[in-house]
């Protein structure tokens, strides 16, 4: 078993994703006449005159805030400081680069979420690739294999991975036992989750923006103390990754390393394409009323994401003096000791604190997705869901006490399948994407606010929920 899982993920990892994802991410880019960056505006104004049209769905700053609660985890802290590690300072260049037309994909896979969303026996809004592979496609069979592959990693294993990140660093920096941190990290989940998405998105929206802000503030003072030294950094950043500037070189050194481990944990880190952010993106009432105004939304996540977040923490650890390529030092102990450096004894505990509420949102964040692909396999029942919700809390605490290689690496090839099937879905329904951005930047021309308007889309009036896109 462990052969044939380390085989998978070879495929995938080594081959099929590495370039895939970063294929698609151009594809997009040059398909959608470079989206991200000519409009890159429209990504604030669709947040900005957000606000909930209905009942059935959770206002776009909501659907942020959860994507970005399942993004932004333990990658942008512990990710990072591997990525400078393994690939060093030019590793981070190939982490923007990734993003940057990343946020194409983004965009791309959920504003065809949202255009092929449903409302569920409650009433309320889900979608996600399950639903455009299956309506989109006609492809049942891969959009079920899908939402079992997204179940296995988002909902169960990488949720465990999470606990686990907790209480080691709980313990580290207040010595308490790991079991006791996953029991009260599964009692909180649990009281969150158990109301479901809406209540998730509620959480997300007050956690993510406080715990985003205050590590961005942190970064920003420390940058202050550092301000003479960060112009040189980023001219090191940029100059290491074109092989010009050897200094702050990783453990495996050279231009290659740079770009591989850049590229990884950028895509580790954002999830563009992968396929898990159009689940909750499917769940928002857009604002304008067309799914691209949603696509614009998580673009600006990818951005936030590793543009904002994985860059101050880089700059964190190489303007200190602690990082030192072949010590032994990385991941979360390199972030720490880092911050250590600058602010003194607190830097332990804030990044502790920090590892807490990323890992924990990325919990909740992790479930919304799953219970999405719960709906499509036609398992969204009050049994069904219990069972989801069961389950997770106890992989929370199962992970929180130990860690078992052959579970997270099958964690790690079931996201490969998932990823695999969503970059083919996304590029074979490119088409529909493009015209989708082609008509809601003609209306923005025209004076008017975006609308989708269903006699534009006829092709569509079989494939999609009639009652949602083509009422009056």
């Amino acid at each position: 078993m462990n052969a044939v899982i380390d085989f998978l993920n070879t495929v995938f990892w080594g081959y099929v994703l590495i370039y895939g994802l970063l294929a698609v991410g151009v594809f997009f880019t040059l398909r959608l006449g470079f989206v991200q960056f000519r409009h890159f505006g429209e990504m604030f104004r669709v947040i900005r005159s957000s606000r909930e049209t209905d009942r059935a769905g959770i206002s776009p700053f909501q659907a942020l805030t959860v994507s970005l609660a399942s993004r932004v985890g333990t990658g942008n802290l512990a990710g990072v400081a591997v990525a400078l590690y393994l690939g060093g300072a030019g590793a981070i260049f190939w982490m923007w680069l990734v993003a940057l037309v990343g946020m194409a994909t983004a965009y791309a896979e959920s504003t065809l979420a949202q255009l092929y969303k449903i409302r569920n026996a409650e009433g309320q809004y889900r979608g996600g690739p399950a639903f455009y592979i299956a309506r989109g496609l006609k492809s049942n069979w891969a959009a079920a294999l899908f939402s079992i592959a997204l179940i296995i990693s988002f909902g169960l294993v990488f949720n465990a991975v999470q606990a686990n990140s907790i209480a080691a660093s709980v313990e580290g920096a207040f010595g308490i036992p790991k079991y006791a941190t996953g029991i009260a990290v599964a009692a909180v989940a649990g009281v969150v989750i158990f109301g479901g998405i809406p209540q998730i998105a509620r959480v997300a929206s007050y956690i993510v923006p406080f715990m985003a802000l205050a590590y961005v503030l942190l970064a920003v003072v420390v940058l202050a103390m550092n301000i003479d030294e960060v112009p040189g950094m980023l001219a090191i950043i940029v100059k290491s990754a074109l092989g010009i500037e050897q200094a702050a070189g990783g453990v495996t050194g050279g231009l290659a390393a740079a770009m591989l481990n850049g590229v990884k944990r950028g895509l580790f880190s954002n999830e563009a394409g992968m396929g898990s952010a159009p689940n909750i993106a499917a769940c928002a009432t857009p604002s304008p009323h067309h799914p691209s105004s949603q696509g614009f939304v998580q673009a600006l996540g990818v951005f936030i994401d590793t543009i904002v977040i994985c860059t101050v923490t880089a700059l964190i650890i190489l303007l200190s003096g602690v990082f030192e390529p072949g010590s032994g030092v990385t991941g979360t102990k390199l972030t720490q000791a880092a911050l250590e450096d600058h602010i003194g004894p607190a830097g332990g505990p804030f990044i502790a604190i920090a590892i807490l509420l990323f890992a924990f949102t990325s919990i909740i964040g992790n479930y919304s997705y799953a219970e999405n692909a719960l709906t499509y396999l036609g398992l969204g029942n009050k049994a069904g869901i219990m069972a989801l919700r069961a389950g997770v809390l106890a992989m929370v605490i199962w992970g929180a006490m130990q860690t078992v290689a052959t579970v997270f690496n099958t964690a790690d090839a079931s996201m490969g399948l998932m990823a695999t099937i969503n970059l083919i879905a996304i590029v074979l329904l490119s088409g529909t994407v493009a015209k989708l951005t082609k008509d809601y930047f003609e209306q923005r021309r025209q004076g008017e606010e975006p609308r989708f308007r269903g006699n534009d889309y006829p092709e569509l009036a079989n494939e999609v929920d009639t009652e949602i896109w083509y009422r009056n």
